[in-house]
């Protein structure tokens, strides 16, 4: 069961927040600092859910989040909601966000919907394998089996002259 539906910026701002159990305003307001602060430390690439905290209900709830560009949209739910199905629920919401911004519409053309929530998970999948990168590259010019360091490049009309470096 859904305890509860959270969206919030990068900010810990509140942007929509549903509690489909009863909690004091004050409580609530616990829950939204303290969930902001257990899913904004995680890095993005890993995974999407986690233990509820201590003030939802501990061990026996989960948070299924997914971050997106400035949103952080959360679900508090217990043990016997689908992780994937709550994921695919996310997915929906960000859809809807697509759509519909600040009560105005946005977009109705379907195809150019689809196409910004596939340019969005492109971004993400890229942005993720790229974190890498630096590593790889210094690593990949340490492998390099070159007999000499290269003194002049040479790329179409262009002429590099490249100054004398002390090797690696």
């Amino acid at each position: 069961m859904i305890k509860a539906i959270l969206i919030f910026n990068n900010h810990g701002k509140p942007r929509l927040i549903r509690f489909y159990q009863y909690f004091a305003e004050d409580m609530q307001q616990q829950i939204i600092r303290e969930t902001f602060h257990l899913v904004s430390k995680r890095d993005d690439n890993v995974c999407n859910f986690l233990e509820g905290g201590s003030l939802i209900g501990g061990s026996d709830y989960k948070l299924i989040y997914r971050h997106y560009a400035t949103l952080y949209f959360v679900f508090c739910v217990d043990s016997s909601e689908s992780e994937l199905g709550i994921l695919d629920l996310i997915q929906v919401h960000y859809i809807l966000q697509e759509v519909v911004m600040g009560g105005m519409v946005l977009e109705t053309n379907m195809n150019e919907i689809v196409a910004q929530v596939e340019l969005q998970n492109r971004m993400e999948k890229s942005e993720g394998g790229l974190s890498g990168a630096p590593a790889r590259a210094v690593s990949a010019v340490k492998n390099m089996n070159l007999p000499e360091i290269p003194r002049n490049i040479n790329i179409g009309d262009i002429n590099i002259k490249v100054p004398s470096l002390s090797p690696f």
